[in-house]
């Protein structure tokens, strides 16, 4: 079967379906774990990467490299997993690779004709979100910064036909295609989940430029709505 590859371990924490993936080098995903959520779920991530290791049989001496989705997110989440990258980094001395969440999940609906509009919940009846082209390469281009958008800024933000992609599709898709009708394209339902696979495809381009980051100097991306409302 010739020589083991190298591997990266990826974490989604950024999302309430929390997930983990080992990715080959050849981009192939050898284990991924992917959680509804719920309470109590990043009790959990220890627990899943020890299974994850032992299913796959993979040794931590196989790891190369830690990619961490960084958000825009849940603000508890994205500590947890990058508190959990860094001491992974810091015990087996491998480099992280930060990847945005919104990029990550752009990725996901693979070479578009359109635009990609991927969206997270930012748990206050908004979104996060950012436009980005999917060409050829697993890296998505950004064309927009990411930005905290209300359900009504949609028909300001899409001027054209654009494939939305989310986090919760039972919730998000509606609300999207009643405010934008058919300039909004819905990528299928099954690609509305955060895969730490897709973190990883990202990460693992990254390691092959060796644009790393320095574990100890990275930090989440909390994106705050752009006004403060009156509470009540």
């Amino acid at each position: 079967t010739g020589a083991k590859q190298h591997m990266i371990l990826a974490i989604n924490t950024s999302t309430m379906q929390y997930s983990m993936a080992l990715v080959e080098e050849n981009g192939s995903v050898a284990a991924e774990y992917l959680s509804a959520g719920g309470k109590g779920r990043f009790a959990r991530l220890l627990p899943v990467l020890e299974f994850m290791l032992k299913t796959s049989e993979t040794p931590l001496s196989r790891i190369r490299c830690v990619a961490v989705a960084l958000g825009p997110g849940s603000f508890t989440g994205l500590r947890v997993g990058l508190s959990m990258a860094k001491g992974l980094c810091h015990a087996l001395k491998l480099p992280m690779a930060g990847i945005s969440s919104l990029a990550a999940l752009a990725a996901q609906v693979g070479p578009s004709e359109h635009v990609v509009a991927p969206l997270l919940d930012s748990r206050r009846g908004e979104f996060f979100s950012a436009l980005f082209e999917i060409g050829q390469t697993p890296v998505p281009r950004r064309l927009t910064p990411d930005r905290s958008l209300r359900p009504a800024d949609l028909d300001r933000f899409i001027t054209a036909p654009t494939l939305f992609v989310g986090n919760d599709f039972k919730h998000q898709a509606p609300l999207v295609k009643t405010a934008l009708d058919s300039r909004a394209i819905l990528a299928p339902p099954q690609h509305w989940n955060l895969r730490a696979s897709s973190v990883a495809a990202l990460g693992l381009s990254r390691f092959e430029h060796g644009d790393l980051d320095e574990p100890q100097s990275l930090s989440p991306v909390y994106l705050r709505p752009p006004e403060i409302r009156p509470a009540g």
